[in-house]
């Protein structure tokens, strides 16, 4: 009894982490499929578990009727069961199970991957163009063919492919939206392809699946996807938007940008891509792609961006701004909207 009272622990440990590994995101899990990468993806785990239940099953049912057989009974001699060695019937019968069994798994798995391959729309054609760019630790999102960048929230239309092109700055990142799709890696100086569909509209959270740093976990993003019309609607705001101070808080707040920041981030065609494209910062809700969007969080993240994302590339400027100046950075930040 003690022994079994020694293990009781472990055993409620490991019941506990079974439990725990499916709480989460709803539009985090590949096991809810959104998009149609995402539901192929998924029915082919779910073939192969089906593969592995049956072996399981048909394994534990010979091995059960093995040890109640041929089990020693008080009294019995030695049960020495029938030997098959060099019976070609059974030989080719446990050869061709597994071989039927690979070629039932090996078939769908060649066809999915065709099916998921991207290819390169053609001139003429209408399919929405995504260029990925990741950085430590941050995405950068650009629309070729619209003429305008974003950063951290990528919005697609519903029920079409989206095709993307996918790259990194620096280390190798891996770019992931479980819900939507299968994920690909960014690799400094090559270039990969992909194409998602979202089946509905909604948020759906992305994230980097590469290690790629002290930040890597923190290395978040979202996929807005929107119906067609919508996503129309907000493209060409995108396309319009400027920044347009508000109030006299806020002008000050431009100035301020202007001086300090704008040689690393953009607010609609003016200023650098060193850092995100802050063009419609005001509707992100999360800031850096984990924090709430909190007055409180923003002017955090400016004095000391290190001390909530370590290693990214941002300066802190604690010591360059006062508190004043920071907090009508903030209100200027907040009014970067085109969803209004």
């Amino acid at each position: 009894m003690k022994k079994v009272m020694r293990f009781f622990p472990v055993a409620i440990f490991g019941l506990l982490l079974v439990l725990l590994t499916g709480c989460g995101e709803e539009n985090l899990s590949a096991l809810r499929p959104k998009g149609t990468g995402a539901e192929i993806t998924f029915d082919m785990m779910m073939l192969s578990i089906y593969i592995m239940l049956g072996v399981f099953f048909v394994v534990a049912i010979i091995f059960t009727y093995v040890i109640l057989k041929y089990r020693k009974r008080r009294g019995d001699e030695d049960i020495i069961p029938e030997q098959v060695e060099g019976n070609t019937t059974l030989e080719v019968i446990w050869t061709a199970i597994p071989i039927l069994l690979l070629l039932i798994l090996a078939i769908p798995t060649v066809l999915a991957t065709f099916t998921l391959a991207a290819e390169e729309p053609q001139e003429g054609d209408d399919t929405l163009k995504v260029q990925v760019t990741a950085y430590q630790y941050w995405w950068d999102f650009n629309y070729p063919d619209l003429e305008f960048n974003t950063a951290q929230d990528l919005y697609i239309p519903v029920g079409e492919k989206v095709y993307f092109e996918l790259t990194s700055k620096d280390v190798i990142h891996s770019f992931w939206i479980p819900a939507l799709s299968g994920k690909m890696d960014t690799n400094p100086g090559l270039t990969n392809a992909m194409w998602i569909e979202a089946k509905e509209p909604g948020v759906y959270k992305g994230k980097c699946a590469e290690l790629c740093g002290p930040s890597h976990a923190l290395m978040d993003f979202r996929v807005i996807a929107l119906e067609k019309d919508e996503f129309d609607v907000w493209a060409n705001k995108m396309k319009t938007a400027e920044s347009n101070p508000q109030s006299e808080v806020t002008q000050v707040g431009e100035d301020i940008f202007t001086q300090s920041c704008v040689s690393c981030h953009a607010v609609g065609e003016e200023g650098g891509n060193i850092g995100p494209n802050l063009t419609s910062f005001g509707d992100r809700e999360t800031l850096a792609g984990f924090l709430d969007m909190t007055d409180e969080n923003i002017a955090d993240w400016i004095k000391d961006p290190q001390a909530l994302k370590p290693a990214n590339n941002m300066p802190g400027f604690k010591d360059q701004l006062s508190d004043d100046e920071i907090n009508a950075l903030v209100e200027y930040l907040k009014e970067l909207k085109v969803n209004q």
